[in-house]
């Protein structure tokens, strides 16, 4: 449950620099570039920052 809570508030976070980068006038080329890596961010650190320890 908290890792869901977590990707959403990461959610929140990219659409807004997506937001800005647009608004910036930036190439949506770039804009893309920059969501999924920031995805592959917030996957790596939700998992690592949410998981159970054994």
């Amino acid at each position: 449950m908290s890792f869901i809570i977590y990707m959403v508030g990461f959610a929140f976070v990219i659409g807004g620099i997506a937001w800005a980068l647009i608004v910036a006038k930036v190439s949506s080329l770039y804009v893309m570039i920059a969501v999924v890596i920031l995805i592959g961010v917030a996957i790596l650190s939700g998992v690592t920052r949410t998981r159970t320890r054994d």
